[in-house]
């Protein structure tokens, strides 16, 4: 199929469109899609591995504790520095909408304005949101919730929060009702890291439930992490679950943080640590799949690719059939889209041009691949272009090069 562009929107899509063009970009037997989404990051700590030290332990408590060392240090222009370069890699890798949570427990909310000027700069390419978060809990830190007042005063998107990491099981419930109260009053999304936990009796999924219902936010709601979900007893989760999706919650599992966060007091057998994908999807529920962290204190890897998060999640939930590894691929465009609030971004006579070109024939093969960006478009302007990856191969009587692409299976179902 040929795609034709005019003033940022698509306006033909047909097997052969016969007309001049300013730039044509020659895609034959690629896979055109919507660009990727990330639903839940952490921007203000991006890129700071190794500052003022490592996580010896690898665990989230060590990685708060060592975040808590970083912030007196922060400065506007470092936060900055450290989120514009990633913004640079994320569009690099077709990565054009991300949601980030932004630590208000400083008093002097320096990342908060440092990423509102981040936001606006970035405005352009990538849609980038902002949630107001009590890294060190809404009533454990003294200044918490007028802090986050603050920050949504200044403009910042959402209402976040981190009932689990409150005194007590009680202070967590409340700030749960807290903060969607907040939210509802000023008529704004929440996202609340929630249960990120391997104790099966960190509940505080339920009360965000109940609250989404009793305050009219369906659809306004994400639960991110969620893992202490992999824990419960299946019993409580087959009634959970229905709640989750009577509510028009949104959930944000974070397949590569939750793998290597959850499950650190395990021995053996070890829990892998990530939320109950399949059995959320079978409810109807909307699931969309976070990338969380890039080189900061809670992980030392990542490199801004979403297709890297969806092929880790086919091993971790584990989802290896068809239909499951292509969701895998919606989870990180489509379905990101609509946990952010943002526009259905699928390809469309009338809508927005913005779309990644890839070196994959169709989804799962992009998944698999971790396909390479050859083209990054945004309402109609190239953002980032990016060769193929081709081998030069040596071998007698065999071709001279190789498309990792080309390696089709034998058959598909």
């Amino acid at each position: 199929m040929d795609i034709g562009i005019l003033n940022g929107r698509i306006v033909e899509i047909s097997p052969r469109i016969d007309a001049a063009s300013a730039r044509m970009i020659e895609a034959a037997g690629r896979l055109v899609a919507p660009c990727f989404v990330d639903p839940h990051f952490h921007m203000d700590a991006t890129l700071s591995l190794g500052l003022p030290r490592l996580n010896r332990s690898g665990t989230l408590l060590e990685g708060i504790a060592l975040w808590g060392e970083l912030k007196p240090l922060l400065t506007v222009d470092a936060v900055m520095e450290r989120a514009l370069r990633y913004c640079d890699l994320a569009v690099s890798q077709g990565l054009l909408a991300i949601r980030t949570h932004v630590d208000v427990c400083d008093d002097r909310l320096t990342a908060t304005e440092a990423l509102i000027e981040v936001r606006r700069r970035v405005a352009p390419y990538i849609d980038l949101q902002l949630v107001a978060f009590p890294q060190d809990g809404l009533f454990r830190s003294p200044n918490a919730e007028a802090n986050l007042l603050r920050a949504l005063d200044m403009g910042v998107d959402v209402v976040g929060g981190i009932p689990h990491f409150e005194r007590t099981m009680q202070d967590g419930a409340a700030s749960v009702r807290r903060l969607c109260e907040i939210a509802a009053d000023r008529g704004l999304p929440v996202d609340l890291h929630c249960d990120e936990s391997d104790d099966p009796m960190s509940r505080h999924i339920e009360t965000l439930a109940a609250e989404t219902v009793r305050l009219g936010l369906q659809g306004r709601v994400v639960g991110s992490h969620c893992t202490s979900m992999h824990s419960m007893d299946n019993y409580y989760a087959s009634k959970l679950i229905p709640l989750i999706a009577e509510a028009g919650m949104h959930i944000v599992p974070n397949p590569l943080i939750n793998l290597t966060l959850q499950g650190r007091s395990d021995t053996y057998p070890r829990r892998r640590g990530l939320t109950r994908v399949a059995e959320l999807r079978a409810a109807g529920v909307n699931v969309a799949l976070g990338q969380d962290c890039t080189m900061d204190p809670w992980y030392p890897l990542g490199s801004a690719d979403m297709l890297e998060v969806a092929h880790m999640a086919v091993h971790a939930v584990p989802m290896t059939s068809r239909e499951a590894m292509a969701w895998s691929f919606t989870s990180v465009t489509v379905n990101g889209a609509r946990a952010m609030g943002l526009a259905d971004p699928t390809l469309r006579v009338g809508g927005q041009a913005t779309m990644v070109v890839l070196q994959a024939r169709d989804p799962i093969e992009a998944v698999r691949l971790k396909a390479t960006r050859l083209a990054v478009i945004r309402n109609g302007r190239v953002l980032a272009q990016t060769a193929p990856r081709v081998a030069q191969l040596s071998l007698p009587g065999r071709p001279d090069s190789l498309d990792p692409a080309s390696c089709a299976p034998i058959a598909e179902d």
